[in-house]
């Protein structure tokens, strides 16, 4: 006859035990954190760590960071939404503020106090009128061929317009339109929507802005509607992909560059007028 002790012992022993993850003695492995449920200090101090991370990524970050990669980053289980907005509001009396700009997060001088660094700012050089006016166009109409910004201007674009633009950083070549001829479409970037200070293109000021600030004609027709900017990084079903390399051996157009573009020469004698 077996012992009722040996039986009662079996059943009081754990059968599926967790793994503990530290090392015999040791602390928890780094980046995991252990948190006795309903401990109120121990869950505040965790959360004070976890602002004291993402503001040393943020800060020491040379471009904005998504959230994504601010979780990559952070204890596993982290609120990484609640944690920006505590920052944000943190920095919002202060010189400095956490903004969200590009689709991420970066620190930025407080707008009410930027008059006081404009003495230490690098002069820029100053984009042309054609520049602007195409800048605002692929801001606007993006993904936009050549041919479609020409014919919102109402004038011809030259290769050294697009060339100065591609040059910033603020726009790029995304594919090519699925039409005749195949052209290469054009949209912003994120360095563009970082430098005026927009989170996505869908932020640029619609119709009752534009007019408030006084950059349209109160004449408009009745029937004028602003188009709503997509800065989708992904390919439209109109768009094919660009090959590798291509980049670097088209023209504006779409095609072989095959020597000087003489609309090129006509922009500038326009931008020598106009600064005139």
């Amino acid at each position: 006859m077996s012992d009722p002790t040996d039986t009662q012992a079996a059943e009081a022993a754990p059968t599926d035990a967790p793994d503990d993850p530290r090392p015999e003695g040791g602390p928890l492995p780094e980046g995991e954190q252990q948190i006795e449920t309903g401990d109120p200090a121990a869950m505040a101090a965790a959360e004070r760590e976890n602002v004291r991370i993402a503001e040393a990524l943020l800060f020491a970050s040379t471009a904005p960071l998504t959230e994504a990669s601010l979780a990559e980053r952070l204890p596993r289980g982290a609120d990484v939404r609640a944690l920006l907005v505590r920052l944000k509001a943190d920095y919002e009396p202060r010189g400095v503020n956490l903004v969200e700009v590009a689709g991420g997060w970066a620190f930025r001088t407080a707008g009410d106090l930027s008059f006081l660094l404009s003495r230490d700012a690098l002069e820029q050089k100053r984009l042309s009128r054609a520049a602007l006016e195409t800048l605002a166009i692929i801001a606007y109409h993006q993904p936009s061929t050549r041919a479609e910004i020409e014919e919102i201007r109402g004038v011809s674009t030259s290769k050294g317009t697009l060339d100065v633009l591609l040059e910033t950083g603020w726009v790029r070549m995304r594919g090519r339109r699925r039409s005749p001829g195949r052209p290469v479409t054009y949209g912003t970037t994120p360095a563009f929507l970082d430098h005026f200070g927009f989170a996505v293109a869908s932020d640029l000021p619609g119709l009752e802005e534009l007019r408030g600030a006084g950059l349209l004609s109160s004449e408009l027709p009745a029937d004028f509607k602003m188009p709503v900017p997509r800065d989708s990084p992904d390919l439209f079903d109109d768009e094919d992909p660009l090959e590798d390399g291509e980049e670097d051996l088209l023209d504006d157009d779409g095609s072989d560059e095959e020597g000087p573009d003489a609309e090129e020469a006509l922009d500038r004698a326009r931008d020598m007028r106009d600064e005139g």
